[in-house]
């Protein structure tokens, strides 16, 4: 089939209001004002919330599975702020927890503050999170609706601040264990027995015993390969009066061992905060064992902080068997009975590549349907190939931030730190050999989604508690950004006057299409719940510019044409023979600006994102809507003579 250059050339124009077969000179199909209103409507209810400034607010939510925040508790609240004489506007509860909504910022510092004081007791831990928050005022019928505001960035409006420590010493310890199992399975191998003992690590030293010398040399030969200078040392010596060795961890291995739980963290929580659906955040190393987040344009902390600090993870494991030895089986709690688990660990959640919340097709209940790695796979497939009818469990681990507040010299100090807490949350029987893909039964639905987010966003290297966090204010300062805010006003204004004033009528339309253009803009952007940064301002500053433009390259290409013909049919010519140019600017631009958005991060990403959209919002408001209002103008009547 053969296409001609010329007819793609119509159909484009087509598009743009010009000439279409069989349709008269500057005639405009109705449905393209339709598609117009529709445009317009749907922008502006969508852009709307951006009109309902938030209030500044209090958010209370239990840190204790004991507590609760009601309705009474936000009243007592309520009260014990007046008597401070900070007043509130209103209390409402939430999802999980409750918020308090004040004047300014000033009162929701002090209030912050009081309420502190009032829930969490001196020497106890922390009962209650209090944290600054920011309260929506958008109407409730346009948030059900989907419409909210955008969201400053840190240079505009500041956000959530956190630091994290790293838990060095177990990340340290995790490692060595698995070197234990990792020496245990070489011996199994080379049918080398060994004592068992619990306390096999210690510090950076790993210790195992023998009942004679000669299994300790053959021992030795097996492994001192795998474990040598200048990671390892490898000593002989007795252990509990048996012979033995020792592997002492150099100091080159660990700082090894713990850079790679620091990188290994880093890309969890990038995963994690990248599927809270947060624009531009920062997450990056501080020190040797922190981690520094900052998350634009969030004041609301508590869902994001209850999802960074939270490290999980899964561990499978086979009920014991009726020949395991006594040192090899542990016994759960579970569903009201004792369960015998073997203490070999088969599988972790390290080895999970993707993890989604479902349904039991049979019962309904929730299930976690998870995927592994080739080499997890290839694992947990060689585990229960040959235990088929035999039961396998699957222990949650959870390592909860605990935080104590004590009075040190006449201050409020929080400390922080983690607790382990571990559970058996399901026991089934092998029915078939299991691979890379199963599911996990035996959960409620909210432990369900939150397994999965955590599986999802990947197994963490070590616990991490918050030792640091704060809302913060805006880096650039509100003089800087009352000055830039000044700066694009007045720029758009004068803009919209030099229009009218240069091209009279036309420069109107232009006026028209430009704030159109700039409301379309401000509804995708709140649509897609990105994050305005001052980046992103100066890329709507410049998709003005390009509108205006396209309009200038229009109306110059009309001035032209009324020179040798008439007003109708030069209206149809500037608009037909300036497309095509138009076209390629803005395809060119929006190339580069994919590219920045492919390839760049932060505020570079920022100002991609504006952009690109607004290259697209601008070349329909600039060539279809302003033709479409023109042709409202001077369409419909015999012209003589056009105001340009």
């Amino acid at each position: 089939m053969r296409t001609s250059s010329s007819g793609l050339t119509g159909n484009l124009l087509g598009l743009t209001g010009s000439r279409t077969r069989g349709a008269a000179p500057s005639h405009i199909g109705a449905w393209r004002y339709v598609l117009l209103a529709i445009v317009i409507s749907i922008g502006g209810l969508y852009a709307s919330p951006n009109l309902f400034p938030p209030d500044f607010a209090v958010q209370v939510t239990a840190d204790n599975a004991e507590r609760s925040v009601d309705v009474e508790l936000l009243a007592e609240l309520e009260q014990l702020l007046d008597e401070a004489g900070i007043a509130a506007s209103g209390s409402e509860r939430t999802t999980d927890g409750g918020l308090i909504r004040l004047a300014g910022s000033e009162d929701q510092l002090r209030a912050s503050a009081v309420l502190r004081d009032h829930l969490n007791l001196l020497g106890e831990e922390r009962q209650y999170v209090v944290a600054l928050n920011l309260a929506s005022t958008t109407p409730e019928w346009l948030r059900n609706l989907g419409g909210e505001p955008m969201a400053l960035g840190l240079d505009l409006k500041g956000g959530a601040h956190f630091v994290l420590q790293v838990d060095m010493e177990q990340a340290l310890g995790k490692r060595l264990n698995d070197e234990v199992e990792k020496i245990k399975d070489m011996l199994r191998e080379q049918r080398v027995r060994y004592r068992r003992a619990d306390d096999a690590v210690a510090g950076n030293t790993i210790r195992m015993g023998f009942v004679t010398a000669d299994l300790r040399d053959r021992a030795i030969r097996v492994i001192e390969d795998e474990f040598r200078q200048p990671n390892y040392l490898l000593d002989e010596t007795n252990v509990d009066g048996r012979p033995g060795f020792t592997i002492t961890v150099q100091e080159a291995r660990i700082d090894e061992i713990e850079s790679n739980a620091i990188e290994q963290n880093l890309t969890g929580l990038r995963n994690r905060i990248n599927q809270l659906g947060v624009a531009e955040p920062l997450v990056q190393k501080l020190g040797g064992s922190r981690i520094a987040i900052d998350l634009p344009g969030v004041q609301d902390s508590a869902d994001a902080k209850r999802k960074i600090n939270k490290f999980a993870n899964l561990e499978f494991r086979l009920v014991a068997a009726a020949n395991d030895r006594p040192s090899e089986i542990d016994e759960w709690p579970y569903e009201g009975r004792v369960v015998k688990l073997n203490k070999r660990v088969i599988l972790t959640g390290d080895r999970v590549t993707h993890a989604v919340q479902g349904r039991d097709p049979d019962t309904g209940l929730p299930v976690v349907n998870v995927t592994l790695d080739s080499q997890g796979g290839e694992m947990f497939h060689d585990a229960t190939a040959p235990n088929i009818g035999r039961g396998m469990s699957v222990i949650f681990i959870e390592h909860k931030p605990i935080v104590t507040v004590e009075e040190i010299d006449g201050e409020r100090v929080e400390t922080h730190g983690s607790r382990p807490e571990e559970r058996v949350i399901s026991v089934a029987t092998i029915a078939t050999a299991l691979g890379y893909t199963f599911s996990i039964t035996g959960l409620p639905l909210q432990e369900a989604q939150e397994l999965a987010f955590l599986l999802r966003a990947g197994a963490l290297a070590a616990p991490m508690y918050i030792v640091e966090e704060r809302t913060v204010g805006a880096s650039l300062g509100e003089e800087n950004i009352q000055r830039g805010m000044l700066a694009v006003v007045v720029g758009f204004i004068l803009v919209l006057v030099f229009m009218a004033f240069y091209y009279k009528v036309f420069g109107l339309v232009a006026d028209i299409a430009l704030t159109l253009n700039l409301v379309i803009l401000v509804a995708v952007m709140s649509l897609l719940g990105a994050t305005l940064t001052l980046p992103g301002i100066a890329g709507i500053v410049l998709t003005v510019g390009m509108a205006v433009d396209a309009n200038v390259l229009i109306f110059s290409r009309i001035r032209e044409e009324l020179k040798t013909s008439a007003p109708a049919q030069a209206v149809q010519a500037g608009y037909d023979r300036a497309f095509l140019t138009i076209l390629d600017a803005n395809v060119t631009t929006l190339f580069v600006a994919l590219i920045l958005l492919a390839i760049g991060s932060g505020p570079v990403a920022g100002f991609a994102v504006t952009l690109s959209i607004g290259i697209v919002t601008s070349m329909f408001t600039a060539i279809f809507g302003s033709r479409a209002l023109v042709h409202l103008i001077y369409g419909s009547r015999r012209v003589e003579k056009v105001l340009i």
